[in-house]
């Protein structure tokens, strides 16, 4: 691939200040926001809502460009909106073996470059993410059914912060060691013995980005940006039903490295019918050394125990529970936890699927709550949030797929339901399926064999549980067994309070105390949050922490003698 005859650009001049305050932040883990999350036309121009919208448009209907990319011929798109259209895009055509091939020819001089410059890459690419946020929002929202203000928040800033984080992370770790040191070691006679050495960050090489539907760059840009900074070429293989969004992602990414003199199949998107398989073959391929996974427990797992000559690292599914033993805040509670399980129509892999109350209820600022009195208020609860359609379908957005309904149908059919779904009918939208949340009443020891699976969607299940000590085993067996992203504990004990901390340690998950206010369990804050854990089956990464970068490069050294007095050169460098 040509490299363009102009000078190539500095990008790492011009957001060295943005690293460094990113670097900060995630040392010093308070707020950091670079970029403004909500659709403003004060932050963003008064031009850029119809402008993001007229792009999206206009990407319909035909086949996607992406100049100079390998492969021939087309994939025809199977995307559809879950607001009811097609998107009818076409994506180029590559094989797993031509993607690797382009890739690896690639790596070479993406590799020779400093973690200084490859940072700098990725911050330019990351700064006209933004700038194209509401083209990407309208692509999110059209392909994983989010409505357009969480589609514009979650697919665009919060996942751009998420992937500067990777940036931050992987820039940090690579830039720890000096570049190059003397090595000096006296000896009785003679000479000192004199080393100079060098220390290189070395990528693992090819990595592939397998991304889910629900999130596809939320999810995928840690993965994507962790790996190019730490010298990977990667190639990114959507889902088959939310390719759009990671197409422009890949557009954008490969005009930042041709300007910055790179070839661009340094990222490469590998689209796919949904019966290619393309995933399994490129994952197990002898030349990708990295594997990034958001999914399914099944094909997550399926790839840490078949992918062995790769890192992988993958985000999967597990059982979110939470643990209610009393409040003095039971409004507060009811109305954070109803909104927690309402948004996105509960398609998100931090809802809450399991909540455990005492059989003889709980204590409240108005009083003893039995379980069942619990059920009906939280049901009421969601009434009150989802009565207003408009709202409703703000709140809610789309169902993604068949196969939530199917669950939905599933739970329903349990004759078990304290809150029943019913359907909305969007404003904008008439042709979207849009459905409210499903509450059963569970009993702990009787239907175990129904809770402890993931019912991914709108359903949720009030358990009765012996006790809070009774609820705080089956919280710590579920995380051990099945896994979970997050786990939430209400109580005015401090002794209880104590005992779910040692619980979530115990058992490796992220705990939320008490939330009765303007953050949901479901929310993350990046630079302050970490969002899954290696300690439990639901994950074996963490967004964002040192390992989650370590294992896609290594250092090597090289050395030699030199003369005891005479000066290394440029020792003390950095790598």
């Amino acid at each position: 691939m040509p490299h363009p005859t102009t000078a190539p650009t500095d990008f790492f001049a011009e957001h060295q200040e943005l690293l460094r305050r990113a670097t900060t932040a995630i040392e010093e883990r308070g707020h950091f926001s670079p970029y403004v999350e909500m659709p403003s036309t004060s932050a963003y121009g008064e031009e850029a809502p119809p402008r993001g919208e007229a792009a999206f448009q206009a990407l319909l209907g035909r086949p996607f460009e992406l100049p100079g990319h390998p492969g021939d011929g087309l994939v025809r798109g199977v995307e559809v909106s879950p607001y009811g259209f097609e998107l009818g895009v076409d994506y180029p055509r590559v094989t797993p073996e031509q993607a690797v091939s382009a890739a690896g020819a690639a790596a070479a001089a993406w590799r020779a470059a400093s973690p200084d410059t490859r940072a700098g890459v990725a911050a330019e690419i990351l700064s006209r993410l933004n700038a194209a946020s509401f083209e990407i929002a309208h692509a999110v929202q059209h392909t994983t059914g989010q409505a357009f203000v969480m589609a514009f928040q979650a697919g665009g800033p919060h996942a751009q912060e998420r992937g500067l984080e990777a940036v931050a992370y992987a820039w940090r770790e690579q830039t720890r060691l000096p570049g190059t040191a003397r090595w000096v070691k006296p000896q009785r006679r003679g000479e000192p013995l004199a080393l100079e050495k060098t220390y290189t960050p070395v990528g693992r090489g090819v990595a592939v980005l397998i991304a889910c539907t629900t999130f596809p760059t939320w999810n995928g840009y840690p993965g994507l940006f962790a790996s190019l900074v730490t010298g990977n070429p990667v190639i990114v293989k959507p889902h088959p039903r939310a390719v759009l969004p990671l197409a422009i992602t890949v557009r954008v990414a490969r005009e930042v490295l041709a300007e910055a003199g790179f070839d661009p199949d340094v990222v490469l998107l590998a689209a796919e019918r949904p019966e290619d398989g393309t995933a399994t073959v490129l994952a197990t391929h002898p030349e990708v050394r990295v594997v990034d996974f958001t999914g399914s427990t099944r094909f997550g797992d399926w790839l840490e125990a078949n992918a062995r000559q790769a890192a992988v690292f993958t985000e999967k599914a597990g059982l979110n529970t939470v643990v209610v033993d009393s409040t003095d805040d039971y409004t507060g509670l009811l109305r954070n936890l109803s909104l927690s399980l309402a948004l996105y129509s509960g398609q998100m892999c931090t809802t809450p699927q399991n909540i455990l109350v005492p059989r003889e209820g709980l204590t409240t600022d108005q009083g003893l709550r039995t379980v069942d009195a619990f059920a009906a208020d939280l049901g009421a609860a969601l009434d009150r949030l989802l009565g207003d359609p408009r709202r409703a379908s703000a709140t809610l957005g789309a169902i993604v797929g068949d196969a939530v309904l199917k669950r939905l149908e599933e739970a329903a059919g349990l004759g078990r339901t304290a809150h029943p779904s019913s359907a909305v009918e969007h404003p904008e939208y008439p042709e979207a399926t849009v459905r409210t949340p499903l509450v059963a009443r569970l009993e702990a020891d009787a239907d175990e064999e129904t809770y402890t699976r993931e019912w991914f969607g709108p359903v949720s299940f009030v358990i009765a549980t012996d006790s809070t000590e009774h609820s705080l085993r089956i919280l710590s067996d579920a995380v051990r067994r099945h896994g979970a992203l997050t786990a939430v504990v209400h109580t005015t004990d401090e002794t209880v309070l104590a005992a779910a901390r040692q619980t979530a340690l115990a058992a490796g998950v992220h705990l939320s105390e008490n939330l009765t206010g303007g953050v949901l369990v479901n929310q993350s804050a990046t630079f302050s949050d970490f969002h899954g854990s290696a300690a439990n089956p639901a994950a074996s990464a963490t967004l964002t922490d040192p390992a989650f970068v370590l294992g896609r490069f290594t250092v090597l050294q090289s050395r030699r003698h030199v003369a005891a007095t005479a000066p290394a050169e440029g020792a003390g460098g950095g790598a």
